[in-house]
């Protein structure tokens, strides 16, 4: 596996780093907005659900378009630089908002940036290696950028620790910024396989194959579940976990997922995408209803977020690889701008039910919404999604 990860394409490579250095600085201050929120602007949990729920919807539309765009026009640097830049100038503007509403605008910015970038990155990923490489394409891009999650949070930890005011630690965020941005100008896009062109846009699904479409309804389902993760920081420091350690709590998952994200992907390869998905999602399901419960302590927690790392890594490269296996020849970039509109969009209800449940009635009901969604995309996953076909998993 070793050999193979190392024969890599340099875009694959250069992409992953580019997703380090960013992630470096998205999430050295993710752990943070629910703090800044709470202690600095004085919004809860119903406005952070709103600003996540609008910022990850707007991502997601953007990433059709991007999509659909790099399909039709071959290029899809110009989409991943220009989307590196908006999300650069976004998050150190975060240190002047003085309300909540200000920082749904920069988090709107800041999205609509990853929008564009996002799914003429995934195509190109896509398209850098062959069909058995898949898994491990997208497991070690993913790692990658996890390992920017481990990054962010202790640099985090760190600031936090000497006392370094949470405004100045957004300012902090324009370095990676600059490094970001000077790394995606060097991306070199691969030869691209002539295929016929439409002679125009198209927005739809059509083209698509069937068990794309279905695999979609589902995904988008299990969104619903997948509210913002901000909740579950929210939820360990209401349960106990002190300040310091949240950036902490968050480096460990991260941490988790960079480590077994590559394996498990490339597993995916020969052992087929949907078997992880399955034993990846009742993980989520069970791990949602378990974090609810009152009384929890901070050992169960930091148990529980072990678990979620796990779900993450088996999941995030391989759902992508799913959509690129799926995606018929030439219209990869609107496969995936599909998948993360339904999945994105889904976020902005699934964040704001949640918000809601949590705040007006109790965590535990939140928690037991999201568990139950994800059993339903759990079963429709197992019985539906594969039907008709000869063969369940996709290799």
């Amino acid at each position: 596996m070793l050999k193979t990860i190392l024969a890599l394409p340099r875009a694959v490579w250069l992409i992953g780093l580019i997703s380090l250095v960013n992630d470096s600085a998205s999430e050295m201050l993710y752990p943070l907005m629910p703090l800044y929120l709470a202690s600095v602007l004085m919004a809860g949990p119903k406005a952070l659900g709103i600003i996540e729920g609008i910022a990850e919807a707007t991502s997601s539309i953007f990433k059709l378009v991007s999509g659909v765009i790099v399909d039709r026009t071959k290029k899809a640097k110009p989409w991943i630089v220009l989307g590196y830049t908006l999300a650069g100038i976004g998050r150190p503007l975060i240190a002047i908002a003085n309300s909540w509403i200000w920082v749904l605008a920069i988090r709107f910015t800041d999205r609509m940036g990853k929008g564009l970038r996002s799914s003429p990155r995934d195509a190109l990923l896509a398209e850098s290696v062959n069909e058995n490489q898949r898994g491990v394409t997208f497991g070690l891009h993913r790692s990658m950028d996890n390992a920017g999650a481990v990054i962010g949070p202790l640099l985090a930890a760190i600031f936090l620790s000497i006392g370094t005011p949470l405004k100045d630690i957004f300012l902090w965020a324009i370095v990676p910024a600059i490094i970001t941005f000077t790394l995606a100008l060097c991306i070199k896009e691969p030869q691209k396989e002539a295929v016929p062109q439409a002679s125009k846009f198209s927005w739809s699904l059509q083209g698509m194959p069937d068990q794309f479409k279905r695999y979609l309804v589902v995904a988008g389902i299990f969104a619903l579940a997948n509210s913002s993760d901000m909740f579950l920081l929210l939820r360990a420091r209401e349960a106990g976990v002190p300040q310091e350690q949240i950036p902490l709590l968050w480096a460990a998952i991260s941490l988790i997922t960079t480590v077994f994200g590559t394996p498990l992907s490339a597993l995916s390869d020969s052992f087929g995408r949907k078997r992880f998905i399955l034993i990846a999602w009742i993980a989520f399901a069970l791990f949602y209803i378990a974090m609810g419960f009152p009384g929890i302590t901070t050992y169960q927690i930091f148990a529980l977020f072990g678990i979620y790392g796990l779900f993450k890594a088996a999941t995030e490269g391989v759902e992508k690889a799913l959509v690129a296996d799926m995606a018929p020849k030439g219209l990869a970039g609107t496969a995936f701008g599909w998948f993360n509109l339904i999945t994105g969009l889904m976020l902005f209800p699934a964040s704001f039910i949640f918000g809601w449940i949590y705040e007006s009635i109790a965590p535990l009901y939140a928690f037991l919404f999201s568990g139950g969604c994800a059993l339903v995309a759990f079963l429709l996953m197992a019985f539906w999604v594969y039907r008709n076909k000869a063969h369940c998993d996709v290799v």
